[in-house]
């Protein structure tokens, strides 16, 4: 068996190499897929098919979890929440980031990204309990307000730190020619430096909006019914004695599809975004 490996040609191996390559990517690749083709799948079975065993992929369809996520649990008010607390605190977050994020690039402030780094590292939950204090005394809990503002503390120095590389590796020669041409300090950066980083943009303000479209601690804590959000809004399927898994898992497809469906769309953006600044020039 040894000599017959020896004696393989070039071709014959570079053919193994690849079929080798392809299935174990296409063992990754499944393990990853297959709870979200699951979670597809459950949400369109009854309670009793999802804990079957039996039939996982043939089995009769019903949209009665979903008529059940919209009609019974009003499904549609945390979504509309997210949506606002998410898209807001990335808006505010990006009109405050990338002038400072361009300000620690251009003109040295590495001390202050530093500062904004250390922010970031700290976990949410640190200060929720003088979040609440605060806002409950000033009577802001369960309103909008509060969790655009929580969420934009964390979201805002995630979009300094992750801007600051673009900026960083721009050349400054455009730079350059746009003052020479009477363009000012905010004037380069907004015609020439944002057009530029446009994939550094959508990659921080899609992270940013999952980060938030996801966060449950600031929920539990500072949203009530009316601005209950949609990890919130998740618990509701589970019960002391019962764990409706159907409309569970209609609630999980609601939530993943719009940002699946974004990141589709900006994927060229935000392979770009990622890999920029990994190399200088």
């Amino acid at each position: 068996m040894r000599t017959g490996i020896l004696n393989m040609t070039k071709t014959q191996r570079t053919i193994m190499k690849k079929i080798g390559f392809y299935t174990l990517l296409a063992i990754i690749i499944f393990a990853f897929v297959f709870p979200f083709i699951w979670m597809v799948t459950a949400s369109f079975k009854t309670q009793a098919q999802i804990q079957s065993t039996k039939n996982l992929f043939i089995f009769e369809p019903t949209l009665d979890n979903y008529k059940n996520v919209f009609f019974n649990y009003n499904f549609t008010r945390p979504i509309v929440n997210s949506a606002i607390v998410a898209l807001t605190s990335t808006f505010i977050a990006l009109l405050i980031g990338l002038p400072a994020s361009y300000g620690v690039a251009r003109f040295g402030l590495h001390k202050l990204g530093g500062i904004v780094l250390i922010i970031r590292f700290f976990p949410g939950i640190t200060f929720l309990i003088p979040w609440f204090t605060i806002f409950n005394k000033i009577g802001l809990t369960d309103t909008h307000i509060v969790l655009i503002l929580s969420h934009l503390f964390l979201n805002l120095p995630f979009i300094i730190w992750l801007m600051v590389p673009f900026f960083e590796h721009m050349p400054r020669e455009l730079e350059d020619s746009a003052r020479v041409d009477g363009c000012s300090v905010y004037g380069t950066l907004i015609k020439i430096n944002l057009p530029l980083a446009v994939p550094g943009i959508i990659t921080a303000s899609l992270l940013s909006i999952v980060f938030s479209w996801n966060n449950l601690v600031f929920s539990m804590v500072l949203s009530g019914m009316k601005t209950k959000m949609l990890p919130m809004a998740i618990l509701n399927f589970i019960t002391y004695a019962l764990i409706d898994w159907g409309a569970l898992m209609a609630a999980s497809v609601i939530i993943t599809i719009p940002i699946l469906a974004f990141s589709f769309i900006t994927q060229r953006y935000i392979i770009q975004g990622l890999t920029a600044g990994a190399v200088k020039g």
